[in-house]
């Protein structure tokens, strides 16, 4: 539980100040307020990162520094940020100095933003990533093995595009590249084949439907032969791969697929449906974290609130109880009827 946060020269906020309730917290302000920005800075303590910008970004315009002080679960826990010819991030927990967050030093947190609500009809790419993130709260190094696996991908293309690739020269890339891209691949078959067994029941709870709703994870071949399926894959498309200009096969053209009644969700189904199944793969976000980390996350709604109608409103309400909760709105009067007796109204000025 995150008791109190202090902001120094982070985004908008010269020196601010704030106290949190242990269960809701109601951030309400007109637009460019900072309320979103606060949440990015509960992130930033947590995670060590944010989920929309550089760091560079964080420092507030003319500044060469920032800094974030927070008391979570009694103990102290500081991010600094320092602008030089890069910025350079540390981090202080109880006295103690880091220059990371690794995965056991993070606190396990679900963001649900607009953009999510788009997750069905936006582009694979973002799946991707949605999957991706979740795994890096959950997996140590997976993160790691991402950024060394788009790295590699970058550096073959590279080479493609110089026009004079061989396949010799192609070769270590191709080894490397497929056995980064199996570690990837079989982390994400084993996310969403667990997140499939769950929300089936979920989503026709929360909806009151009996559609049935399947996730399936879509890339070539076993998942526990895949390294060597790519190897063989890339091997054999040296030529195609030399004429596009980059690399035409791997987990970054894999997608997360979901399905209504046995037809594509992003074609078939309502703004409704699409929000409600992005609620229940949040909600089942929470549990999977609380499960997996055996620590309770964190939930920030970043302006989705009011995207929700009465039902699915009410539905989130239920199921956030157990968690220490976040939401920005500027309407107040939309979020705080349903958390009557236990939300904490945080006003922000424009």
């Amino acid at each position: 539980m995150i008791q109190s946060l202090r902001l120094q020269n982070f985004r908008s906020y010269v020196d601010e100040s704030f106290e949190f309730d242990g269960s809701v917290n109601i951030i309400v302000g007109p637009n460019a307020s900072g309320k979103t920005n606060l949440l990015e800075a509960l992130l930033v303590l947590a995670q060590g990162r944010s989920y929309r910008a550089d760091d560079v970004d964080l420092i507030r315009h003319g500044f060469g520094w920032a800094r974030l002080d927070g008391l979570v679960d009694d103990a102290t826990r500081t991010a600094k940020l320092v602008a030089d010819s890069v910025v350079k991030k540390t981090y202080e927990i109880d006295g103690r100095g880091f220059q990371r967050l690794s995965l056991e030093r993070t606190i396990p947190i679900v963001l649900f933003e607009p953009n999510h609500l788009d997750l069905l009809h936006g582009s694979p790419e973002r799946r991707r990533e949605y999957l991706d993130s979740l795994l890096s709260q959950l997996i140590t190094g997976y993160g790691m093995t991402v950024r060394s696996y788009r790295r590699t991908l970058a550096q073959r293309n590279r080479l493609l595009k110089s026009g004079h690739a061989t396949s010799e020269q192609l070769f270590p890339w191709d080894v490397r590249l497929s056995q980064l891209g199996a570690q990837i691949v079989r982390a994400r078959k084993n996310l969403v084949d667990s997140l499939n067994t769950e929300v089936r029941p979920l989503y026709r709870d929360l909806a009151s439907s009996r559609i049935s709703v399947a996730l399936a994870y879509h890339g070539a071949g076993d998942a526990d032969q895949y390294e060597s399926l790519m190897v063989h894959h890339l091997e054999a498309k040296h030529q195609d791969d030399i004429e596009r200009g980059f690399t035409s096969f791997g987990p970054h053209r894999d997608d997360l697929l979901v399905y209504f009644d046995e037809l594509p969700a992003g074609e078939v189904a309502s703004r409704g449906e699409t929000r409600t199944l992005v609620l229940a793969l949040k909600i089942l976000e929470l549990q999977l974290l609380e499960t997996r980390r055996d620590a309770t996350p964190l939930l920030l709604l970043d302006d989705v609130f009011s995207e929700l109608d009465g039902a699915r409103r009410q539905a989130l309400t239920n199921h956030l109880q157990p968690y220490q909760t976040f939401i920005t709105t500027t309407d107040a009067d939309v979020v705080a009827h349903h958390f009557v007796d236990n939300a904490k109204i945080i006003l922000m000025n424009a």
